[in-house]
């Protein structure tokens, strides 16, 4: 019996139970003395009952242990009495009795000692099955926490494109901004043209209509006009290098963006239908910005025809403006420097 460990909890707590139910230390003591052997199997000693008890002098177990052994002797034993059978014979059968009374407790005991090593065998193996569970929860911790990792990592990839798309939603607006602006300097400048079409054919007429001094007026409506005429065309000229800085521009992003799009597409695929979207309003941009460009192509074709008819009515009065100052023909006029106008670009 000796072999399997104690319960001590479970001794622990019967113990704890007694000692509350018999205050008397000697009573407490026999307690303890049937319940280690009884209950638990266990043949009680001296030591064992004070370090579980510890109350009272070392001599009070020892004599309460003595006190329980004679006390089980003598209900051990066992008497046959018969009126009928010598003394001698009832001593022998009491003994006989004894004997088979003590067989059948070791055959009991034995029992109850095959059943306590099963018990342990099955605690045993369940504990083996609970340290494999164990084993198999620290494992899906482990899988957990690195899917957790893989999820976080995600989740900051995906607020980093959602940056990126911000930045190109902003540059887009940037873009589309700058165009409208130059949009509306072009539609300035065709009124200013013309504008200066019409006081130029004014000042013609009255040229035409006046004396001496309204020739040298014309003279000097017309030059301002030429400079007028130039100074669009100047600006007609850095207003197309413009639109061409914003085309190619438009194009790098529309790059930018199409590989972005591309990479969006290979790492997310629930934001294929935004990086669509963007595409399409690539599209509208590049089609908003051809227009522009036939526009202006337009408006350039219509400044260099009205340049032209210019030029030819106004050819007697600068001749006769050339037999006057010692000019040539074909020396150009200096023009005036256009006012530069600086555009922001992004």
């Amino acid at each position: 019996m000796s072999d399997i460990p104690l319960d001590e909890v479970r001794l622990t707590a019967e113990i704890e139970r007694l000692k509350s139910a018999f205050p008397k230390t000697r009573e407490l003591y026999r307690e303890v003395c049937a319940l280690l052997f009884f209950r638990f199997g266990v043949t009680p000693t001296a030591n064992r009952l004070y370090q579980l008890v510890r109350r009272g002098s070392m001599g009070t177990p020892t004599a309460v242990l003595s006190e329980f052994w004679a006390e089980l002797r003598e209900k051990s034993r066992v008497r046959i009495e018969h009126a009928d059978l010598p003394e001698e014979l009832q001593g022998a059968a009491g003994e006989l009795v004894a004997a088979l009374w003590t067989r059948a407790t070791a055959a009991a005991q034995a029992s109850l000692e095959a059943l306590r090593v099963e018990v342990e065998q099955a605690r045993q193996e369940a504990q083996a099955a609970v340290t494999g569970m164990e084993g198999d929860l620290a494992r899906t911790e482990t899988a957990l926490e690195q899917r957790t990792t893989a999820l976080l990592a995600a989740q900051v990839r995906i607020q980093e494109l959602e940056q990126a798309q911000a930045a190109a939603a902003a540059t887009r607006s940037a873009l589309e901004g700058e165009v409208a602006r130059l949009q509306q300097d072009g539609r300035e400048r065709d009124h200013a043209l013309a504008q200066a079409r019409t006081d130029f054919a004014a000042e013609l007429d009255k040229l035409r209509a006046g004396t001496e001094l309204a020739e040298t007026r014309l003279q000097a409506a017309e030059k301002r006009a030429l400079l007028e005429i130039e100074r669009e065309r100047t600006a007609n000229t850095r207003l197309q290098r413009d639109l061409e800085a914003a085309t190619k521009r438009a194009a790098h992003a529309e790059e930018s963006a199409r590989a972005e799009i591309q990479s969006l597409q290979t790492q997310l695929g629930d934001l294929r239908h935004q990086a669509g979207m963007q595409e399409g309003r690539l599209e509208t941009l590049r089609a908003a910005h051809a227009v522009q460009a036939q526009e202006l192509d337009a408006l350039r074709k219509h400044a260099g025809a009205d340049g032209s008819t210019g030029d030819e009515g106004g050819a007697a009065p600068v001749r006769r403006m050339q037999r006057r100052t010692g000019r040539s023909a074909d020396t150009p006029a200096k023009p005036l420097r256009p006012a530069r106008k600086t555009v922001a670009r992004k």
